[in-house]
């Protein structure tokens, strides 16, 4: 059976490490919980950390994060949806927004369960997911700021996260400069302007963040140690906090091409034959974890000495070459993961979960 460890020490120095960063740039943040996908177990971890802010883009995560600590703040990170605003009011604190009827069906709401809620209005900056364009915001703010039982306490934007554009200090300047310009408007504070994500982060290592960014959202960064513009692990930061082990449950010596009549496979790929390897051989492995789990484009072997060359929706077939490691039947085969590849492993009940 295959399962994850969770490597809590490693987890513990990631967040002290930005923990001490954003504490140096007066940055409060939050962090991301949804790849974790509502597994309480490392929930409680991540609580445990001394987290005080939350933000899921599942209303269940949210509601567990209540239920293990109500104390700690819950925002909601995707436009809501009509359909949900009942439980999203009610288990998230905050939540990001870019549709004027959404907020305003957010107010009834809130006005129905005697709560506040508080909204951080999204921007767009370039990477066309969600947000209100620039030169809508002021209309925008002024047809929801006075609106009952809510309160506007950010500017917000996500970049990288469709079209992979890049933040930077001209797009953060822009969104700082939305604030004062609204701020001046509506004589009302909006106390924080939310420049992103984990990819923003090397932005403030390099002391290149503008000075009015106050706010992070982090996930990919805490649990990976990485730095999304070079695609490496920062100095200081741990990448394997999370680590899949996989058992071998068939080995042997076995031809690298096909034989008999080639037809599509059940993922509709049709093998191309390269006849030079006709008659040569190599040890195969089948490992205890398949499509269903993960792609295999985002394992990081942890021994080089292989490749996965397949696989079906419960198999990945390793090609060992002439196996140097001497692996057997029943031996654990380690991977590191990328981000992907560690969401869909988390979203899989057919993987363990464990805390080393």
């Amino acid at each position: 059976m295959a399962f994850l460890n969770l490597h809590k020490e490693k987890l513990q120095d990631n967040f002290e490490f930005l923990k001490k960063h954003f504490n140096t740039h007066g940055v409060a943040w939050g962090v991301v919980s949804k790849m974790l996908c509502g597994n309480r177990t490392y929930l409680k971890e991540l609580i445990n950390l001394g987290v005080d802010e939350v933000h899921d883009s599942r209303i269940s995560n949210l509601r567990k994060i209540k239920e293990i600590n109500p104390q700690v703040q819950t925002v909601y990170i995707k436009p809501p949806s009509k359909r949900n605003l009942a439980d999203m009011v009610r288990y998230a604190d905050v939540s990001l927004n870019s549709e004027l009827n959404t907020i305003r069906w957010i107010s009834e709401e809130a006005v129905k369960q005697g709560k506040n809620h508080k909204i951080i209005i999204m921007v767009e900056t370039g990477d066309l997911r969600e947000g209100v364009m620039g030169d809508h915001l002021v209309d925008f703010y002024a047809k929801v700021f006075d609106l009952p039982n809510l309160e506007v306490i950010g500017l917000g934007t996500n970049l990288n996260c469709l079209n992979g554009v890049l933040p930077s200090a001209d797009k953060l300047i822009q969104l700082s400069l939305y604030k004062q310009i609204i701020e001046l408007k509506f004589s009302k504070e909006i106390p924080w302007v939310s420049a992103g994500t984990s990819v923003t982060i090397p932005l403030m290592l390099h002391k290149q963040l503008p000075k009015g960014i106050n706010h992070f959202r982090v996930g990919e960064t805490l649990y990976f140690g990485v730095d999304l513009f070079e695609d490496k692990v920062i100095d200081g930061m741990h990448g394997d906090v999370f680590e899949l082990f996989v058992e071998i449950i068939e080995m042997q010596e076995k031809p690298l091409l096909p034989s008999g009549v080639l037809a599509a496979n059940p993922q509709g790929e049709v093998m191309e034959l390269d006849e030079s390897l006709y008659g040569k051989t190599s040890y195969r492995a089948i490992i205890d974890i398949g499509l269903l789990d993960v792609d295999p484009k985002y394992l990081l072997p942890v021994d080089e000495d292989f490749e996965i060359i397949g696989g079906s929706s419960d198999m990945l077939i390793l090609n060992l070459q002439q196996n140097p490691r001497g692996y057997k039947v029943g031996d654990l085969i380690a991977f590191k993961l990328k981000y992907m590849g560690a969401l869909a492993v988390l979203n899989s009940s057919y993987v363990e979960k464990r805390v080393v």
